[in-house]
């Protein structure tokens, strides 16, 4: 019933609002960050690639049922992230029936979270994600794959994802800061080129999924 449930949705895609929501989970982590992060992508991809997203974001916990309303899930921090056995099995069940997880390390959330996929999906391998996949490819061509929005540690940006019967179900952006360039221009001072970067690879993110 839930594989029927998504596909309703994807399918109403075109017709009806949609929302989007940010996960609110425990371990310490700041889950908050970025608040004006998804907002402004909504804004983006309503006007550049004709969405019909609702303006403001949902925040849904890792064990609500409400998460299977929402076909695309988002998750940012600096810090720890810790799901207990009823949020692992929501969310393992929200990505087998059509869901999409999306993690955005913000700085910091690397060491935990490696972690974290790895309990939610222990018998799948984080694998990167090669420039030539699709979510590279359509609307907005990244020819080298995920783009770099912030400096850190002086490393390559990686996109890893978690496929399910060959399905991306889980995406994890890494030396990226994909959200940070999100946010509102004041809050890091990027350049222009540097946010439409960041929104255009975020577009991406959200075409794919209602596109697959």
């Amino acid at each position: 019933m839930r594989k029927i449930h998504f596909l309703l949705l994807f399918l109403s895609f075109q017709c009806f609002s949609q929302e989007i929501a940010l996960v609110k989970y425990h371990g310490g982590g700041d889950w908050y960050a970025n608040p004006t992060s998804l907002p402004n992508l909504i804004r983006f991809c309503n006007s550049s690639i004709n969405t019909k997203i609702k303006s403001k974001p949902a925040t849904v916990e890792p064990n609500s049922p409400d998460i299977f309303s929402y076909p695309y899930i988002h998750m940012t921090g600096h810090g720890n992230v810790i799901f207990n056995t009823e949020e692992e099995t929501n969310l393992r069940n929200y990505l087998n029936s059509g869901g999409f997880l999306h993690i955005d390390d913000n700085y910091g959330m690397n060491e935990y979270i490696r972690k974290t996929i790895k309990k939610l999906f222990p018998s799948n391998e984080l694998v990167e994600i090669p420039a030539n996949h699709a979510i590279f490819q359509k609307p907005f061509n990244f020819p080298n794959g995920l783009p770099k929005i912030h400096e850190h540690d002086n490393k390559r940006p990686q996109a890893f994802g978690i496929f399910v019967k060959n399905r991306l179900v889980l995406l994890y952006t890494f030396e990226c800061d994909l959200g940070d360039g999100w946010e509102d221009a004041e809050v890091h001072n990027d350049p222009v080129e540097v946010r439409q970067k960041a929104l255009k690879m975020g577009a991406n993110i959200i075409y794919y999924i209602f596109n697959n």
